[in-house]
């Protein structure tokens, strides 16, 4: 038995002929729009949330400062994490430092491990005085701003792709519907005198 070669042709739900249905063209448009705004909304949604991310880390950078601090212990050095194995070089360890208002405050803090107490080191506070994070560099806050903006672009144009096949999927189910509608009316007309259904 000879294999039959399907032929597909570029562009024919746009092609005027008289295979061509109403569904067809809808379907066409369904496609082409799905394309675009996965595109170009991906993109967009994409850019606008690596801006806001970067100005947001950017914010935070200019509401903290580094400030001066005591350590009032000497940091561990040697600690393992049991699963990996792995050394930690940063350690948390109590510091003495004094705010913008002159309060002397004491606190937790991650320095390298191993340092001696009394030695000076730097801490990070907030408009309030309290300890926090160090926050990103600018480097690493375009680094994270880029790489949430890839993923939100992705995960944007997957759902307005999924959104599309959905769509496109009902049309095909309601062209499909119609076509058996119409062969029932018509193609008992293509056989003797008994529909094809009753041979």
């Amino acid at each position: 038995m000879r294999k039959t070669r399907r032929t597909k042709v570029l562009g024919w739900r746009w092609r005027r002929n008289p295979l061509r249905r109403h569904s067809d063209v809808v379907e066409a448009w369904v496609v082409l729009v799905t394309w675009v705004l996965a595109t170009a909304g991906g993109v967009t949604a994409g850019a606008v949330t690596a801006q806001g991310m970067e100005n947001a880390l950017t914010r935070s950078r200019a509401e903290r400062q580094e400030v001066p601090a005591v350590l009032l212990e000497t940091a561990p050095a040697g600690l393992r994490d049991v699963t990996t194995g792995a050394t930690y070089s940063r350690v948390r360890a109590q510091v003495r430092w004094t705010d913008g208002d002159g309060t002397v405050r004491t606190g937790d803090a991650s320095v390298r491990a191993g340092t001696e107490a009394g030695a000076t080191v730097s801490v990070w506070t907030d408009g309030h005085g309290r300890l926090v994070p160090e926050p990103m560099r600018p480097a690493e806050a375009r680094a994270r701003g880029i790489l949430t903006g890839s993923g939100v672009t992705a995960f944007s144009g997957l759902v307005v792709l999924a959104g599309g096949r959905l769509v496109r999927l009902r049309i095909e189910r309601r062209a499909s519907e119609q076509w058996g509608e119409e062969w029932a009316r018509v193609g008992p007309q293509w056989g003797p005198r008994k529909g094809w259904h009753e041979i």
